[in-house]
C-alpha cells in the first residue's frame, strides 16, 4: 500500500535523514528522491526513483546518459524534474572532472585515463585530445582537437603542434574514447599516431603516448609496446 513521505517516521523521510545522519546515509534513490521533491499519486518520490534506477541496473552513469525525453517517459517525471535529475549528474561529473586537477604529473597511463575518463570516457561519439606536458611530466594545457562522430574524427596535427609551441611544451600525450567500448586501437589510431610522432621529432617534442578511453578501461600505446 502506498504511504505518502509525510506521512513516514521522521527519520526515514529523505530531507530529514539528511540533517539528521548526513548525506552518506541516503541511498541513491533517497537523494534522488530529494531533487524531484515529490512522487505521483500512486507511489512516493522514494518508489518512483527506485523504480527510474531500477531501470539502468541501479547504475548512475547509466541515468546520467538518459535524455530529458527518456526520462520525462516515467509517470511522476516531467520536463523540470527530468532536467532537475540530469543537472545533478552533470554538476557530479563536472566535480570529477575538476578533482582529476590535482593529477598535474603523469607517472602512467593509469594517470591520463584518470585525467581523460570524466571528459570523454562515456560520449557517444569519439573526440580526440592532447595533454601538453612540461620538462617534468607536469601538465601545461589540455585541449579538444577534434570531434567526430560514432566511427571516428580527423585529426590536424598541425594545430596540435601550434599549440604545443604557444604553451612552450616539450612533450604530449595523444588521448581519444572509443564509444564502442573496444580497446583495440584501428589501422587509422596507428596511423595517426606515427604521423603525430614523426611530426615531433621535427619540432623536438615528443609524444609520449596514445591513451584510448573507455567508460571503465583504456589502452596504452607504451604500455603496449607500439612505441
Amino acid at each position: 500500500m502506498y504511504t505518502p513521505i509525510n506521512q513516514w517516521a521522521e527519520d526515514d523521510r529523505p530531507r530529514e535523514k539528511f540533517l539528521l545522519k548526513g548525506k552518506s546515509s541516503l541511498s541513491d534513490s533517497e537523494l534522488l528522491a530529494i531533487l524531484i521533491g515529490s512522487g505521483s499519486r500512486n507511489e512516493s518520490a522514494v518508489q518512483l526513483c527506485q523504480r527510474i534506477l531500477f531501470s539502468t541496473n541501479n547504475n548512475l552513469n547509466q541515468l546520467g546518459k538518459l535524455s530529458i525525453q527518456q526520462l520525462t517517459t516515467f509517470k511522476g517525471i516531467g520536463e523540470a524534474k527530468a532536467i532537475a535529475i540530469a543537472a545533478a549528474l552533470e554538476l557530479g561529473r563536472r566535480r570529477r572532472a575538476e578533482e582529476t586537477q590535482e593529477l598535474r604529473k603523469i607517472s602512467s597511463s593509469k594517470a591520463v585515463f584518470e585525467i581523460m575518463q570524466p571528459i570523454i570516457g562515456e560520449l557517444p561519439h569519439e573526440e580526440f585530445w592532447v595533454l601538453y606536458l612540461n620538462n617534468s611530466n607536469k601538465v601545461l594545457y589540455k585541449a579538444q582537437i577534434s570531434k567526430g562522430g560514432l566511427t571516428g574524427t580527423v585529426v590536424d596535427s598541425r594545430l596540435i603542434f601550434k599549440t604545443a609551441l604557444e604553451y612552450n611544451a616539450t612533450s604530449l600525450i595523444l588521448a581519444h574514447n572509443h564509444p564502442s567500448g573496444k580497446l583495440v586501437p584501428s589501422e587509422a589510431d596507428i596511423a595517426v599516431t606515427k604521423k603525430i610522432k614523426e611530426a615531433g621529432k621535427q619540432l623536438e617534442i615528443q609524444v609520449l603516448d596514445h591513451v584510448i578511453v573507455t567508460e571503465t578501461a583504456h589502452y596504452s600505446f607504451n604500455d603496449a609496446g607500439i612505441f
